[in-house]
C-alpha cells in the first residue's frame, strides 16, 4: 500500500478495539481498499465530499430531532464520510446470532401471552413481568397472524477490547434507524461510487421491499391488493423523516390516527373516495397511545377501537402491542437462559453482564462501584436517564443513588464496556471515535433476514462513549463485504 498520509497520521486509543488498525501497526485487509483510495485524496477532496454529504442532507430533508435542546429541534444527521467495514465472517456471525436471538425473544413473547411456561419453570422470575409497564394485559390469549410478535426489530452490538460482539440492547417495539442506514448508502454511492462495487459491498436497498412482502403476507382478508397504511404520530415524532421515507419506498399511505377510524370492529382509511377498508397497520405510535379506548384515554394519537378490530383478526398491527415486555431492561438478563430454554441452543451473541437493582445484594455492589458502571432506566430508550459512572460528578452519583432507591426494579447497571473505535474524517484527518452497530432484521412468515449492513452510531466526542443520535452522535455507512471468490 502507498504510504498514506492520513494512515500515518492515525493515533488509535489503547486498550480499545479499532476497526480499521491491527496488530502490528498495520491496516486490517478489509480496510485496504478503503484507506488506498483516499490516500490519493487532497484533504481538500475529502473536505469537499464532506460538505458534498451536508449539502445532500439538507436538501433532501434527512433530519433528526433533539428534544432537549435549546438551539431547535430539527438537527441534520451528522455523517461521517468514512464507512464501517465489516467482513463476510464477522457479519455471518452476527447474522446467525441476532436469528436465534430474535426467534427466542419470539418465542418468549408468544409464551408469556399465553401459557408462561417460562415462569411456571422458574426460569424468568414472574414479579419482573408483571411489573413490566410494556407487559399488556390486553394481549393475553390474542392470536396474532403466523405466531409472530416482532416483525420489525433492531439489535444493538457492540465490541469489545478483543474484539468480542456483545447484545447492548434489544429494540422490538418500534426500533428507528434504518432510514439513515439507507440514506447513508445512498449518500456514500455519490461521494465513492467506483469504490463500492470495488469492495464488494453488499446491497441494503432491498428492506423496503422485504419489508412489504412481509406485510403483505400478514393481511387478514385475502385479496390481491389489501391495503397497509403507515401510522405515524405526526411531524412531531423525532423519527417522522422516517415515516415519511418508509412509506414512500413501500408504496404505501402515511396516516396518521385522525385519518383513521373503525366501524363494526374494522378499520377504514378516509379517502377523497369514501372509506377504505384498512388491513396492515405498520405501526410507529407507541403502545399507550395507540387506542384511548383501551390505553391512555387522552391520546390523540391514536384510533379509538383499534385493538377491538385487532382482537376480531380484522386489522394486522406491526409490531404487535405488547412487545416493549421482551426489551425491558430487566428481562433482558434473561434472554440468554430463554435462548437454552426454547430452543437448546448456547447462545451465540454475548449478553453484555447486567446487574437487577431491584435486587438488594446486586444494587449495594453497583452503589460500591458506581465510578465503573452504566446505570440506565430499564424502559428508557435514546440514551435519556442514562448515568456513566466513569464521567459523572459525586453529585450527579449522590443524586443518581437517591433516584434509584426511589424504584430499585426500574434501573439495570452494567459494567462499562471499552466500545471499539472506528476511523472518522475530521478537519484533514482520521480519528478513532467509538461506534456500535444497529443491524434490522425482518421477521415473516417465511422466516428471519437481514439486511447484510445497519446503522453505525458515532460518538463523536473525543472520549465520548455515547452513541445516540438524540445525544448528538452521527453515523455512517456500513459495509458489509461479500464472501471472497472459492
Amino acid at each position: 500500500m502507498e504510504e498514506s498520509a492520513y494512515f500515518n497520521k492515525y493515533d488509535p486509543i489503547n486498550g480499545v478495539w479499532d476497526e480499521m488498525y491491527g496488530a502490528n501497526c498495520s491496516v486490517r485487509d478489509h480496510y485496504l481498499k478503503v484507506i488506498e483510495y483516499i490516500s490519493k485524496e487532497s484533504a481538500d477532496d475529502l473536505n469537499k465530499k464532506e460538505e458534498l454529504a451536508k449539502s445532500l442532507f439538507m436538501s433532501q430533508g434527512i433530519t433528526f430531532t433533539v428534544y432537549n435542546s435549546g438551539e431547535g429541534i430539527e438537527k441534520i444527521f451528522p455523517f461521517d464520510i468514512i464507512p464501517r467495514i465489516i467482513t463476510a465472517g464477522e457479519w455471518a456471525f452476527v447474522e446467525k446470532g441476532i436469528k436465534q436471538r430474535l426467534t427466542a425473544l419470539n418465542l418468549f413473547l408468544k409464551d408469556i401471552y399465553n401459557n408462561q411456561f417460562i415462569v411456571k419453570d422458574g426460569i424468568v422470575p414472574i414479579d419482573i413481568i408483571y411489573s413490566c409497564p410494556h407487559f399488556l394485559r390486553e394481549m393475553y390469549q390474542l392470536k396474532v397472524p403466523y405466531d409472530i410478535y416482532v416483525h420489525i426489530s433492531g439489535i444493538d452490538l457492540i465490541r469489545d477490547e478483543d474484539g468480542t460482539f456483545y447484545v447492548l440492547e434489544d429494540n422490538l417495539r418500534t426500533p428507528s434507524g434504518v432510514s439513515y442506514m439507507l440514506e447513508n448508502r445512498e449518500i456514500t454511492k455519490r461521494l465513492f461510487p467506483d469504490l463500492l462495487p470495488q469492495c464488494g459491498v453488499r446491497s441494503v436497498t432491498e428492506y423496503p421491499t422485504i419489508l412489504y412482502k412481509n406485510l403483505l403476507a400478514l393481511s387478514p382478508r385475502q385479496i390481491s391488493n389489501p391495503t397497509i397504511v403507515l401510522l405515524s404520530p405526526g411531524i412531531y415524532n423525532s423519527a417522522y423523516f422516517e415515516h415519511t421515507t418508509l412509506a414512500r419506498l413501500m408504496g404505501v399511505e402515511l396516516v396518521e390516527g385522525r385519518d383513521l377510524v373503525v366501524n363494526n370492529h374494522k378499520v377504514y382509511m378516509k379517502t377523497t373516495t369514501g372509506l377504505q377498508q384498512v388491513d396492515v397497520i405498520y405501526r410507529r405510535v407507541d403502545d399507550e397511545y395507540l387506542d384511548p379506548l383501551v390505553f391512555n384515554p387522552e391520546s390523540m394519537l391514536g384510533v379509538a377501537g383499534i385493538m377491538g378490530a385487532y382482537r376480531k383478526g380484522n386489522v394486522a398491527i406491526v409490531n404487535a402491542t405488547g412487545t416493549g415486555v421482551a426489551d425491558d431492561k430487566a428481562v433482558y438478563a434473561y434472554v440468554p437462559d430463554m435462548i437454552r430454554y426454547y430452543l437448546n441452543e448456547e447462545p451465540i451473541l454475548k449478553n453484555v453482564p447486567t446487574h437487577q437493582l431491584g435486587n438488594p445484594d446486586e444494587r449495594e455492589h453497583v452503589f460500591k462501584n458506581l465510578n465503573n458502571m452504566v446505570v440506565k432506566k430499564t424502559n428508557g430508550s435514546g440514551g435519556y436517564g442514562m448515568l456513566m459512572g466513569h464521567a459523572a460528578s459525586e453529585q450527579e452519583i449522590d443524586d443518581y443513588k437517591k433516584e434509584i432507591l426511589k424504584d430499585p426494579r426500574n434501573f439495570i447497571a452494567q459494567p462499562t464496556i471499552s466500545l471499539s473505535a472506528a476511523p472518522c474524517y475530521m478537519q484533514g484527518l482520521l480519528k478513532p471515535r467509538r461506534v456500535d452497530l444497529r443491524p434490522y432484521a425482518l421477521y415473516g412468515p417465511d422466516g428471519i433476514e437481514i439486511v447484510p449492513g445497519g446503522l453505525t452510531r458515532v460518538a463523536l466526542k473525543e472520549g465520548s462513549l455515547v452513541v445516540n443520535s438524540s445525544q448528538g452522535g452521527g453515523s455512517k455507512d456500513t459495509w458489509v463485504l461479500s464472501p471472497p471468490a472459492p
